[in-house]
């Protein structure tokens, strides 16, 4: 349970403000798609979140301790990067009202974002990739249904740039630590 719990938290942590939630509460602001793009949403978390952990688990297999170790550091690391990062979008002129566009722009958003980077590394850790998976699906599936729900009051009654940017620095502060343990500096 504890792979499952921790990419739940972690999922739900990282996708907040991300990218794809944002997205996901600016098409339901603007096109009031309804249950149609919450499913679109669903599905693209469940299959991200389950090809990272079946990526992981890839790794694993061939890992010793030290290095899925340093590999942790280095999901970390890459999530820490992907949340500080600024989200310059400017908000949808004309946004589609194809659910198979907005299925593959979330689909290519959330493979490499930083909940995802946190499913592989708890794949890689707890060698319980299903758990992960299913951890990181539920976790990334309630980021998008709140994005959905809240619509465009997601962005203005939510400091999602101080929320990455705390998110980011603990990521960091993780990073670092796992590093220096990988390595045998720190115990």
């Amino acid at each position: 349970m504890t792979p499952l719990l921790f990419a739940m938290v972690a999922s739900f942590l990282a996708a907040t403000g991300a990218r794809d939630q944002i997205l996901v509460a600016r098409l339901s602001a603007a096109l009031r798609a309804g249950n149609g793009l919450l499913a679109v949403a669903l599905g693209s978390s469940i299959a991200t979140a389950a090809i990272a952990a079946w990526f992981g688990n890839l790794l694993a297999r061939d890992m010793s301790a030290d290095a899925s170790t340093m590999f942790v550091a280095i999901a970390l690391l890459l999530a820490a990067v992907e949340c500080a990062w600024p989200n310059r979008e400017k908000p949808l002129l004309e946004p589609t009202r194809s659910f198979g566009a907005v299925a593959i722009v979330l689909f290519a958003r959330q493979l490499t974002d930083a909940a995802r980077f946190l499913v592989a590394a708890f794949a890689v850790v707890f060698a319980s990739w299903p758990l992960a998976g299913l951890g990181g699906a539920i976790g990334g599936c309630a980021a998008m249904a709140i994005g959905w729900a809240m619509g465009a009051s997601l962005e203005t009654k939510l400091p999602l740039r101080a929320i990455r940017i705390g998110l980011a620095v603990v990521l960091f502060v993780l990073a670092i630590i796992t590093g220096l343990s990988a390595r045998g500096i720190i115990a």
